[in-house]
């Protein structure tokens, strides 16, 4: 089982719906993207200390950076 807080909770939520708004996607579209290559907790929650820190713009580039990256790995979106 995977514990989160509450601020991480929050954190998660607000860099979903800020890259989904940057990318003109819903969110539930880019969480289940995010989700498909694990990011949701290899980037947002693993990388927690870290990324919290940045500013939001920052996080939004982080978020599309990898997707884009893990996308293009992977041969696109599945």
């Amino acid at each position: 089982m995977i514990t989160t807080t509450v601020p991480q909770t929050q954190f998660v939520t607000l860099a979903i719906g800020a890259t989904a708004q940057r990318m003109g996607i819903s969110t539930t579209e880019l969480f289940n993207r995010l989700k498909s290559y694990g990011l949701v907790r290899r980037l947002l929650l693993d990388c927690y200390d870290t990324l919290h820190a940045e500013s939001i713009d920052g996080v939004v580039w982080n978020v599309q950076e990898a997707l884009k990256n893990w996308e293009a790995k992977e041969g696109g979106q599945k």
